[in-house]
């Protein structure tokens, strides 16, 4: 487990950072627009150098995080695990499919016309690859922002962990099978083996670096000082890449938020209707399975929650970063923090409806009183 520690000022004013950098992004793209391109071009393979690196460095702050002991004990809380994996896989990326598919589809077609030209050649309607991106957002758990809400909720750090830490491995099992057979049937077919390779190097590499750096970091420094001054210092870099990385994406699409400002609504219509209703469906059965709180509310968020920044890295590296499916993810990123804030709020404004909540707020204190007399 990770000890709870005061917020630093990245994770405490987040939604701040993340409007500001959209902004500068926005501006550079206007100011510089060429930048972006070129640095879009620096790719081996089709894989986005400078995205490869800022996810890194995103991704790995989170993985040497998850003690992979704590997994062997899962057996002994079964059912908030059960929840998100069979929310994650089972429900989400179908009804991802199904909501961006009425609105984006059908309610929403005439107000986005036109078509595109993939990375592949091939020619599709725009409102296919918008489609396309939500997918890659619905098949997308999240693995690192979870910590952050989970902390400001109040959640289970334990519990947390363990579920990132399967969710990093389902993730490399599930990704490319839900991804090819959903992008197939919006006839967008893309090679598997893309997929699979985007998850390897954007999940399966800083999770591995995270496994082995901690085992020896606390071979070498002891548990102690990796928990109290190196995460305390790596904590940040996460954070800051994720900025950096919000940076370089809209600087790319700055031009084309700024002529098509509806657009970006279009998209976040469904994507805003998808994470209220797979919150309210693991909040909801997490109150009839007798979840206690803390359990409940990471399990609810991390299927609320996506994993934008390989939903991101995997529609560039597909599609193009300059692409409508691109464009969905990252409207996935503007709208991510902002709901997720509100969905904390939401979570210590009703803990008390579940059982044995023990946490410091005025409801669970008044709740305590009540059963007492």
């Amino acid at each position: 487990m990770v000890e709870k520690s005061t917020l630093s000022i990245f994770e405490k004013y987040l939604s701040l950072w993340v409007l500001l950098c959209i902004g500068a992004g926005i501006f550079l793209g206007k100011l510089a627009p060429e930048v972006a391109v070129k640095l879009d071009a620096f790719a081996v393979y089709q894989v986005s150098i400078p995205i490869a690196i800022c996810l890194f460095f995103m991704m790995y702050p989170i993985m040497v995080k998850v003690n992979f002991a704590e997994v062997a004990k899962v057996a002994k809380t079964p059912k908030p695990v059960g929840l998100t994996l069979f929310i994650n896989w089972a429900i989400k990326p179908f009804t991802m499919y199904i909501i961006s598919l009425f609105f984006l589809g059908y309610l929403f077609k005439g107000f986005l016309p036109g078509t595109e030209i993939l990375k592949s050649g091939q020619e599709v309607e725009l409102w296919r690859s918008y489609v396309s991106g939500a997918i890659l957002l619905g098949i997308a758990p999240c693995t690192a922002m979870v910590l952050v809400w989970s902390y400001l909720a109040k959640g289970n750090d334990g519990i947390t962990l363990v579920m990132i830490a399967i969710n990093s491995l389902t993730m490399l099992l599930f990704y490319a099978p839900l991804g090819g057979f959903l992008l197939g049937i919006n006839a967008m077919v893309i090679p598997w083996q893309t997929i699979v390779l985007s998850v390897t190097i954007y999940v399966a590499l800083p999770l591995i670096a995270g496994y082995f750096s901690r085992k020896w970091i606390i071979k070498s420094k002891g548990l102690e000082w990796f928990n109290t001054k190196f995460l305390q210092r790596l904590t940040p870099i996460s954070i800051v890449a994720l900025l950096a990385t919000l940076i370089l994406l809209f600087s790319f699409k700055g031009e084309i938020i700024l002529k098509n400002p509806m657009t970006i609504v279009w998209i976040a219509i469904p994507l805003f209707i998808q994470t209220i209703f797979i919150f309210a469906l693991g909040y909801g059965v997490a109150r009839l399975l007798g979840l206690s709180y803390e359990d409940a509310a990471p399990a609810a968020m991390i299927g609320a929650s996506n994993h934008f920044e390989v939903a991101i890295a995997t529609s560039a590296m597909l599609f193009g970063l300059n692409s409508g499916a691109s464009l969905a993810t990252v409207v996935g990123v503007l709208i991510e923090v902002p709901v997720m804030l509100m969905l904390v709020s939401l979570c210590k404004k009703t803990c008390h409806i579940f059982r044995g909540c023990k946490l410091d707020l005025p409801q669970c204190k008044q709740k305590s009183v009540i059963l007492k007399t």
